[in-house]
């Protein structure tokens, strides 16, 4: 077999989620991977550094894929607008080429190492972000984030990313990625803009009394 065949990577991670789908990530091994996969232990490891890894294969690429993107929206969207821009394409592109995708969610839902190795994946794509949104405008004039505002887009763009896969996920491919972010985008709004009402009506407000022409005035009876 030739060292680097190009299906030996789809080979493993396929062998891997089945075997991890039947008897749990914690009791599989390498060896028994790299057995299902048709290849031997020592051929894996040209493949993948351990057995966490193969089920976050090509995830390395997200984050770089993520920051051109926002940098190459539309010059004059918002830092929030030209993220999820970026996010609809990049994710919609991302989805054409996965596959069993909610029986590898509920292999990393069931282990704390793998959860642990998704919010890592999340942080980069966090950071990517960030960087982005302060590299737009230096050369083109594009609508520009100050740290602040980058760093907190950055977090609600990866949370809003999260929510739309799991979305997509859900339908079973009767929504397309764009949709579903574009929902995510649209609740997550709706939220804030409803708990930031609440909490700015007077009635919310530390020491409101209610209404003045219901209070009775001192020495009154």
């Amino acid at each position: 077999m030739a060292r680097w065949d190009p299906g030996t990577e789809e080979r493993l991670t396929r062998a891997a989620l089945e075997l991890y789908t039947e008897h749990g990530y914690d009791n599989v091994t390498v060896t028994q991977i790299a057995e299902r996969a048709g290849i031997t232990r020592r051929s894996y490891f040209r493949y993948f550094p351990d057995k966490r890894e193969v089920l976050f294969a090509g995830s390395e690429r997200l984050p770089a894929a993520i920051h051109d993107a926002v940098l190459d929206a539309r010059p004059a969207a918002s830092p929030l607008s030209a993220t999820l821009e970026a996010l609809a394409q990049v994710g919609g592109t991302l989805v054409e080429h996965l596959d069993r995708t909610a029986e590898r969610r509920a292999v990393i839902a069931s282990s704390p190492e793998l959860q642990e190795r998704e919010r890592t994946k999340s942080a980069a794509v966090t950071g990517a972000i960030h960087d982005a949104l302060l590299r737009r405008g230096v050369d083109d004039g594009s609508a520009k984030a100050d740290e602040e505002s980058a760093r907190l887009v950055a977090q609600i763009a990866t949370i809003a990313l999260q929510n739309a896969f799991d979305r997509w996920i859900d339908a079973h491919g009767r929504k397309d990625f764009a949709s579903c972010l574009h929902t995510v985008a649209a609740s997550l709004r709706d939220t804030l803009t409803a708990d930031i009402d609440t909490e700015h009506r007077p009635e919310h407000r530390p020491g409101h009394q209610g209404n003045t022409a219901h209070r009775r005035m001192p020495g009154r009876r």
